[in-house]
C-alpha cells in the first residue's frame, strides 16, 4: 500500500516579499554597473572597468535565481510531474560556479596588476567603492533572513556579501593609494578578498551539488529520520529508506515500512506523516506491509 504526502515547505519565504527582494536587488545593481563602467571609461580605469564585470556577472547571477524561484512554482505537468522544481537545484549548482569563475577573475586581475603596476586613481576607486559597499550591502541584506530557507537565495546573499566585501577591500585600497600612492596595495587586498569569497561559498557549492546528484539534502540524517520512524507506535521495522530533494526548499522520502498485525495502518500513516514533517520532509511515499509479509525487493 502506498501513501503520498505532499506540501510546500512551511519554511517557504512569503513569495511576495521574495519577490520584491530580488527586483530590488536586480535593479540597483544593474544600475550601479551602468554607473561604475561610465565612471570608469571617463577616468581610463581598467580596474572599475573589470569590477562592473564583475558586478554584471552577479546581476545575472540574480536574473538565474529569479528564474529558479519562478520555476518552483509552476504546476506539474504529464511529462514534468514534480514540475520544474529541480531546476532550482542545477541554478543553484550554476550559481556557485559563476561566483568561483568571478573569483579567479578577480585573482588573475590582481596578480597582473601585481606583475604590471598601474597608476591608480584612489579618490575615484574610494568613492565608486564606498557606494558599491552600500549596494551590494543593502542587497546582500534583503537576502540575510531566508538564506538558510533556500540554497538559491543563499546564493542571492553570498554573491551580494561576496561583491560588498570586495568593494570594502577596494575602498580601503583606494583610501591608502589617496594617502600613500602605494598602488600595490589595491591587488593585494583584492586576493585576499578572494580568498574569504571562496572560503564562503565553498558550502553552497557542496551542498548544490549534492542535491544534483541526490544526495541526502543538508539537515537531514538518515539515521535520524529512521529513528522518529521507528518510535511511532505500531510500526516494527523500516528499510529501503531513501531521502533527496525535490527543490531547494522541499525534501523527499520513499520507504517501506512493517506494521504490526494489530495497528491500525491509516493511523501508523497518520503518525508517520507528522514525524516526518517535523523532521523536514515535505513529500513522502510509504509502503507498508505486514510482520508475515517479507520483502523481495532488491535492498540497495
Amino acid at each position: 500500500m502506498t501513501h503520498h504526502h505532499h506540501h510546500r515547505g512551511a519554511h517557504a519565504a512569503p513569495e511576495a516579499a521574495l519577490g520584491r527582494a530580488f527586483a530590488w536587488g536586480i535593479a540597483l545593481n544593474t544600475a550601479f554597473v551602468a554607473i561604475e563602467a561610465a565612471v570608469g571609461i571617463a577616468y581610463d580605469s581598467m580596474g572599475l572597468l573589470s569590477d562592473a564585470g564583475h558586478n554584471l556577472s552577479d546581476v545575472a547571477s540574480l536574473l538565474l535565481a529569479l528564474l529558479a524561484y519562478r520555476l518552483a512554482r509552476v504546476h506539474a505537468r504529464p511529462r514534468y510531474t514534480y514540475g520544474y522544481r529541480k531546476s532550482t537545484v542545477l541554478i543553484s549548482l550554476l550559481n556557485s560556479v559563476v561566483l568561483l569563475v568571478a573569483v579567479g577573475a578577480i585573482v588573475a586581475e590582481s596578480i597582473g596588476r601585481m606583475l604590471h603596476p598601474m597608476p591608480v586613481e584612489g579618490g575615484v576607486i574610494a568613492w565608486t567603492a564606498g557606494a558599491g559597499v552600500a549596494v551590494n550591502g543593502f542587497t546582500a541584506w534583503l537576502f540575510v533572513r531566508d538564506k538558510e530557507r533556500d540554497l538559491n537565495v543563499k546564493g542571492a546573499y553570498l554573491h551580494m556579501a561576496a561583491d560588498a566585501l570586495v568593494s570594502v577591500g577596494v575602498l580601503v585600497s583606494g583610501l591608502v593609494i589617496a594617502r600613500t600612492g602605494w598602488t600595490f596595495v589595491d591587488p593585494v587586498i583584492g586576493v585576499v578578498v578572494a580568498g574569504v569569497i571562496v572560503a564562503s561559498v565553498w558550502s553552497l557549492t557542496r551542498d548544490s551539488l549534492r542535491l544534483a546528484l541526490d544526495g541526502v539534502p543538508p539537515g537531514l540524517d538518515p539515521a535520524s529520520v529512521e529513528h522518529a520512524m521507528l518510535g511511532v507506535e505500531g510500526v516494527c521495522e523500516v528499510h529501503h529508506l531513501h531521502l533527496w530533494a525535490i527543490s531547494t526548499t522541499e525534501n523527499a522520502l520513499t520507504a517501506h515500512v512493517v506494521v504490526a498485525p494489530d495497528a491500525r495502518t491509516e493511523c501508523v500513516k497518520a503518525a508517520l506523516r507528522r514525524v516526518l514533517d517535523a523532521e523536514g520532509v515535505a513529500h513522502a511515499t510509504i509502503e507498508t506491509e505486514g510482520a508475515e509479509e517479507r520483502c523481495t525487493c532488491r535492498e540497495d
